[in-house]
């Protein structure tokens, strides 16, 4: 899709399984591209679309910068939000004047939540088996 001689800005994004590697071009047309399809047509939901433009349109920059993300793992809900912490992590390096407002935000926070691992002995990572008298 894009070229590579073409200068971008690289952020990691992470969110509970989720791996989103992000690259922002700047003086685009702001276009979001996620694994080689259109925002629109990879995103269902409305609300998904809004999670991943948040920093751009918290930064002022939404029509000003392409998006290309390589996303994998997880679910939706936490793609969109692995997007979310790349695009801010990528405007950070393209503008450090950005921080104080992706910071108060919380967009540069990673959400920590994931799913705990399962444990030997037991069904699920606290789940016990049914206890049986006899």
């Amino acid at each position: 899709m894009y070229e590579s001689k073409k200068k971008y800005f690289y952020g990691t994004g992470r969110r509970k399984s989720s791996v989103a590697r992000v690259r922002v071009y700047e003086n685009g047309t702001g276009s979001i591209i996620i694994n080689g399809r259109d925002i629109d047509d990879y995103f269902g939901l409305e609300t998904l679309k809004l999670i991943v433009r948040q920093p751009l349109v918290t930064t002022d920059m939404l029509g000003k910068v392409d998006v290309v993300v390589t996303v994998t793992g997880g679910g939706v809900s936490g793609q969109a939000g692995a997007i979310r912490h790349g695009i801010s992590r990528a405007l950070l390096v393209l503008n450090s004047e950005n921080r104080p407002t992706l910071k108060a935000a919380g967009f540069l926070t990673r959400d920590p939540r994931m799913k705990e691992r399962k444990k030997y002995g037991l069904k699920a990572a606290r789940r016990a088996p049914q206890f049986s008298k006899r």
